[in-house]
């Protein structure tokens, strides 16, 4: 098994790991407020220090994961469940009027920066957590609706689709039962590489305010708390910079370790 598999399997597993405990036990609550511990250093009281206001950072940091898990998770569910259907309807129909409008349709959401529309539109629909899901989740549509027409217009050109059509099966049932599980794995790769990147994007409107709304700990939301006191505790930016850069890495080291083990071309390649 790829060292990059197993690394990135145990540093996503982690994360995980604490946001599903974080349903049931976390160090202290993430609530509770005592001013009077602000700022404290890792201790065995407080295993990763206390924030501006108390609160323990360990706590936050779990809480925080499972923020930033789920955004991404249902922004990447969003994504996969309208951008495949898409791309597999223009695979079907290479250079036909719908495969036209479905392609250009990408262009044009392609042709914005993603972060920026995402600010714009948690910005005119308010900040919070599920906003972010739908800015995260409208710009994961393009993407897999690309790669799923990329992977399946080859498969057209084959024999066994051709087979399906002569012994009666129509377009969308050939595509469901032929063409989806043999660009399953390149889905699957291209869904972790999103879900690190929407991650990333859930940090980034919650630094700016318009994510997870307090008293909802997010891993944004703490950076953006902690970047005047980096001289005072810097544990307090430290902390949840590693939590996003590690969770990402993880992500895309398990991305390129599934793509190596499911794609028969690069097996034994490295």
């Amino acid at each position: 098994m790829r060292l990059s598999l197993i690394l990135g399997a145990l540093l996503a597993g982690l994360a995980v790991l604490m946001a599903g405990l974080s349903f049931l036990w976390t160090p202290g609550d993430v609530l509770q407020l005592d001013v009077a511990a602000k700022l404290q250093p890792p201790s065995a009281a407080h295993w990763l220090g206390t924030d501006h206001l108390g609160r323990d950072m360990m706590s936050m940091i779990m809480v925080g994961a499972r923020t930033s898990i789920a955004v991404a998770l249902v922004a990447v569910g969003i994504g996969m469940g309208l951008g495949v259907p898409l791309g597999l309807t223009a695979a079907a129909r290479p250079g036909s009027w719908l495969d036209e409008i479905i392609m250009r349709g990408n262009d044009l959401i392609f042709a914005f920066p993603s972060l920026v529309i995402a600010i714009l539109i948690t910005a005119a629909l308010g900040p919070s957590a599920l906003n972010a899901i739908i800015a995260i989740g409208i710009f994961n549509i393009p993407v897999f609706a690309r790669v799923t027409r990329g992977s399946a217009l080859p498969l057209w050109t084959l024999d066994y689709p051709r087979a399906a059509r002569v012994a009666g099966k129509g377009t969308a049932r050939i595509s469901l039962q032929h063409i989806l599980p043999n660009v399953a794995s390149v889905l699957i790769v291209q869904g972790t590489i999103q879900f690190s990147l929407g991650i990333l994007a859930e940090a980034g409107l919650s630094y700016v305010g318009l994510g997870a709304q307090p008293p909802t700990p997010s891993w944004g939301r703490m950076l953006a708390d902690a970047q005047t006191m980096i001289s005072l505790a810097p544990h307090v930016a430290i902390v949840p910079g590693l939590a996003i850069v590690l969770t990402v890495l993880g992500l895309n080291l398990l991305g390129d370790g599934l793509r190596d083990a499911l794609d028969p071309r690069l097996r034994g390649t490295r």
